[in-house]
């Protein structure tokens, strides 16, 4: 029919319109060659590809520069965020036993008011002897001074070990064979008068007097706030048996938040 004979001759003209032609150069020159559209019969069929796909070509771009921006904000996080493992800011410290016991532990008797039960362990090795060591944070008289307020875990360590020497008093030695328990606590000093018991833990024990020797091994952690010269320090019950041996007895913390 004549109608199928338009359409067949309009199709045929359309991509006759786009032989030969440098559809690339067409596209470059689509805004500037809108005045032509009078003197080129081809013009809307080139016209109307064309933004296409200019409109195709501007969304591949589009995707492509969101997928790269995203790889590189995981690769490189942003400048004005401050990292949390920033080495200025760690804090931590672990002391370990020192090997001169007699000048480890507290007397027994002590008249200094801010004392708590036990006798304290004054003496830590933190010179970076063994495992030890000190990060931002300071040792005095077997305290350790907060630097930061925040959140720290403190843990501790204390190996209790008995040995029967036949030469001990035998008042003694039967006071230590069965003794009513083996306790470690846990203390900060802040500015109220008494320190305050962060953590204990005991247990009663009793050794045969037909063993060799006795040990046990009391350990304890948990996450704390702190505020900046908060000082912690350990005391235990029963300095006599307390083996000071740097792998056995430790105590340490660090800042978590």
């Amino acid at each position: 029919s004549l109608l199928t004979q338009l359409q067949d001759t309009y199709s045929k003209s359309g991509i006759a319109c786009l032989t030969g032609e440098e559809l690339g150069s067409f596209i470059q020159n689509l805004d500037t060659i809108e005045n032509e559209r009078e003197a080129d019969p081809c013009w809307q069929v080139k016209w109307q590809l064309g933004r296409l796909i200019k409109k195709m070509m501007s969304r591949s771009y589009e995707e492509n520069i969101s997928a790269v921006n995203a790889e590189r904000a995981l690769a490189f996080p942003s400048t004005n965020e401050q990292p949390q493992t920033d080495p200025v800011y760690r804090i931590a410290a672990h002391l370990t036993g020192s090997s001169n016991k007699k000048n480890s532990l507290s007397p027994r008797i002590d008249s200094t008011p801010r004392r708590g039960r036990g006798q304290k362990i004054n003496s830590w090795e933190s010179s970076h002897k063994g495992h030890s060591f000190l990060y931002n944070v300071e040792l005095r008289n077997g305290e350790l001074v907060v630097p930061k307020t925040g959140f720290y875990y403190i843990y501790s360590q204390t190996y209790f070990r008995f040995r029967e020497n036949e030469h001990e008093d035998s008042a003694l030695l039967a006071q230590i064979r069965n003794p009513k328990q083996l306790v470690q606590y846990v203390y900060k000093l802040t500015n109220y008068p008494e320190p305050i018991l962060l953590m204990k833990s005991a247990r009663t024990s009793c050794w045969s007097r037909k063993a060799e020797y006795g040990l046990h091994s009391i350990y304890q952690g948990g996450v704390f706030q702190l505020k900046r010269d908060d000082r912690i320090f350990v005391s235990v019950s029963n300095g006599d048996i307390v083996d000071m041996d740097k792998e056995a007895s430790f105590f340490g913390a660090f800042m978590i938040s």
